[in-house]
C-alpha cells in the first residue's frame, strides 16, 4: 500500500488554479523530492497535503484512507507531519522544553504537562534522545529557541516533526535561510531520518535535492512535468527548459 497518494489533486484562487490535477505516489520508506521553477505551486501542494489547505477539487489517500477533508490536526495524529518553509517555533520554550510538550501532546498529556513535567520521565527521555539523533549540541538544548542559530532552529523544527512519530514527513524547504556553515547539521539529520518513513522533500537548492532523493517529481505552472529517477531528471530537456529556459528540444 502506498503511503500518500493524490488523485486530480486541485487548487484554484479565484481564476487561477495554483496546483492542476495532480497524481502522485508517495511508497513507504520514499526518499523523493518535489521541485520546480518559483512559482510551480510546490508549498500550495503541500499545503494540501497536510490540510493548510481545502482542497478545490481531487482526493488525497494516507495508507489507503482518504484524509481529504479531515483538519491537519487529526492528519498529524494519522501520521502525517511536516516542517515549514519558515519555522514555526516557540520562540521562548528551550529545545528540550518544546520537545517534552510536543511528545507529551502526542500521548495526549498536553493540557497537564506544565504541571507534571517535573514527573514526565518518559517524555523527557524521549525528547532527550530525538535530540542525541540530531547530534543537537548539548549547550543548546537548554537555551531558548530564539537565541539559538537559525541553523539550530531548523534542526529542532525536524525533531519537532520528528517527535510526531510520523510515518509520512514533509520537508519545506528546511534548508531555508540556513548559512553555509551551518547547512551541514540540517544535510546530515535529513540523511539520518528514519528509514521506515517516507519523506517528501520540497527543495530549491538542487545538491541537496540530487545528494537526497531516490525519487523526484518536477513541478511546472501548478501541473506535473516529470518524474523519475534523479539521472533521468537531470537530462529531461523539458526539465532544463522550466529551470534555464533552453528549447525542450535542446
Amino acid at each position: 500500500m502506498s503511503a500518500l497518494v493524490t488523485r486530480g489533486l486541485t487548487r484554484a484562487f479565484g481564476g487561477f488554479v495554483a496546483v492542476d490535477k495532480v497524481d502522485f505516489t508517495l511508497e513507504p520508506g520514499a526518499r523523493h523530492a518535489l521541485i520546480g521553477p518559483n512559482g510551480a505551486g510546490k508549498t500550495t501542494f503541500v499545503n494540501l497535503l497536510s490540510g493548510a489547505l481545502p482542497a478545490t477539487r481531487g482526493t488525497v489517500a494516507l495508507f489507503g484512507e482518504d484524509i481529504t477533508t479531515l483538519p491537519q490536526h487529526r492528519r498529524v495524529r494519522r501520521g502525517l507531519a511536516r516542517t515549514f518553509q519558515v519555522n514555526q517555533l516557540f520562540p521562548d520554550f528551550t529545545p528540550e522544553e518544546a520537545l517534552t510538550f510536543a511528545v507529551a501532546e502526542r500521548q495526549g498529556l498536553g493540557a497537564t504537562w506544565f504541571r507534571l513535567v517535573s514527573r514526565m520521565a518518559a517524555p523527557r527521555d524521549e525528547a532527550a534522545r530525538l535530540l542525541d539523533n540530531l547530534h543537537f549540541p548539548d549547550a543548546d538544548r537548554r537555551r531558548p529557541t530564539s537565541e539559538l542559530p537559525y541553523g539550530r532552529q531548523r534542526l529542532l523544527e525536524i525533531a519537532l516533526a520528528l517527535a510526531m512519530k510520523p510515518r509520512v514527513l514533509l520537508l519545506d524547504e528546511p534548508a531555508a535561510g540556513v548559512p553555509p556553515a551551518d547547512s551541514r547539521e540540517v544535510m546530515a539529520a535529513i540523511a539520518a531520518l528514519p528509514e521506515d518513513v517516507a519523506v517528501l522533500l520540497i527543495e530549491h537548492d538542487m545538491d541537496l535535492v540530487f545528494r537526497f532523493a531516490r525519487r523526484i517529481t518536477v513541478l511546472a505552472f501548478g501541473a506535473v512535468l516529470a518524474e523519475g529517477a534523479p539521472d533521468a531528471i537531470a537530462r529531461d530537456p523539458r526539465v532544463r527548459e522550466a529551470y534555464l529556459g533552453e528549447p525542450a528540444h535542446g
